[in-house]
């Protein structure tokens, strides 16, 4: 197994370390790093628009700490925050208006900001921190991480039994298996719902209504494939909530890069500008509709070569109306939820096919269960297709016995 991840590690370094990230030539043999959700996929997108995203920072600029002192968040940059705004207007998958907006170093930063602001400092014990299980894999260690006397992971949600007061966190579409989610915890007025919403965008599901929630946590890596410029971003309708997420950043990191934050509001603006003209956009201008068409086609291969194993299956997802493409889609989910059908450990059945995954029993799901990223580029994704094309029942890898 190490051996294995050492594979794997030195592939993923060696794409980083390509020019312009370049894809590295594969053999049928490579081993795929598929247990990440790096977002390279779109990169032929924004390689296609050459210099439309291009700024030129010189270096007087941007010196002071210090963005916008009237705002809750005075590190926001205001081109951003307005650049934000219009996004969730134009998509129509949150509401923007009239919300404070935090920004973070990914979401991640604003998931342990959130559970810093809703926590008591006066309270006895820590408070519960809970998601419905399949959850997210990295919410136990995060939360967890810091060894906080304000809040502490409890678990499943659907098994949280506890009468004292709890945050949920509410993903959805959900990380790993891409359904829709509510809340499952109900307790009296005793708990608080953080919604991460990080791929609540058009390529991953139909847009079906205006999300209008407390807390929602979105991230630029998976909204437009950027997660090096590492941005994040809340919609908060409580300012004291606001300003105790504000506070947490301040003292985590000083605030965040203004650096990424203008480039985070140039292609945002992109976007934008290219939903405008989406009635008429059957070509690649618009980033949403691009996307959309490349998951969806994504999907369909990966369902044809699960057929042809007959070792996997894969949930089907409800058609549904989306509001901002205006026909009825189906979810193309950022990860694939693969099952064995046969009574074996998925991830390490993937494993004799050189593939590196998250094994559904780091998401507290049956080891049957293996999280497949659908995001890596294009080579990556089409080995991917040969090497599950190539099991078959009955335990054989090509017509050879595992």
């Amino acid at each position: 197994m190490v051996g294995f991840e050492k594979a794997a590690n030195a592939i993923t370094k060696a794409s980083l370390a390509s020019p312009n990230n370049a894809k590295t030539r594969l053999s049928p043999d490579s081993v795929l790093n598929l247990a990440q959700g790096d977002p390279t996929a779109f990169e032929p997108y924004w390689r296609n628009l050459g210099d439309k995203c291009t700024m030129v920072i010189s270096g007087s600029d941007l010196m002071s700490y210090l963005s916008d002192m009237g705002n809750i968040c005075w590190f926001l940059e205001p081109e951003l925050a307005e650049a934000i705004r219009h996004l969730h207007i134009e998509v129509g998958n949150a509401i923007s208006k009239d919300r404070h907006i935090v920004i973070g170093t990914g979401s991640t930063q604003l998931y342990q900001a959130a559970l810093y602001a809703l926590s008591s400092p006066d309270s006895s014990e820590p408070i519960s921190v809970v998601s419905a299980a399949p959850y997210y894999s990295q919410y136990p260690p995060q939360t967890d991480y810091l060894r906080s006397g304000l809040y502490k992971w409890a678990g499943d949600a659907f098994t949280f039994d506890n009468d004292g007061p709890f945050i949920e966190i509410v993903n959805s579409p959900n990380n790993p298996d891409g359904t829709i989610r509510e809340a499952v915890v109900v307790n009296k007025g005793k708990g608080w719902l953080i919604h991460d919403l990080a791929y609540y965008w058009p390529q991953y599901t139909p847009i079906t209504h205006v999300a209008d929630h407390d807390i929602m946590l979105f991230t630029l890596s998976k909204c437009t494939g950027h997660a090096g410029s590492r941005i994040g971003w809340a919609l908060v309708k409580d300012a004291e909530v606001a300003r105790k997420i504000t506070n947490f950043i301040e003292f985590n990191s000083i605030g965040v890069s203004k650096e990424s934050q203008l480039r985070a509001a140039k292609i945002i603006g992109v976007i934008c500008d290219g939903c405008q003209d989406f009635e008429s956009s059957k070509s690649d201008t618009n980033f949403f509709e691009y996307a959309q068409r490349l998951m969806a086609e994504r999907w369909k291969k990966l369902r044809e070569a699960v057929r042809s194993s007959e070792v996997f299956s894969l949930a089907e997802y409800p058609l549904d109306f989306c509001n901002f493409i205006g026909e009825f889609t189906k979810s193309n989910p950022a990860f694939a939820w693969l099952q064995c059908k046969e009574d074996v450990d998925c991830e390490k059945l993937l494993r004799e096919l050189k593939v590196m995954v998250r094994g559904g029993k780091q998401f507290e799901a049956d080891e049957m269960y293996a999280r497949v990223s659908m995001l890596s580029r294009d080579e990556s994704f089409n080995l991917l297709l040969e090497k599950l094309s190539g099991i078959k029942g009955g335990g054989t890898i090509n017509g050879k016995r595992m």
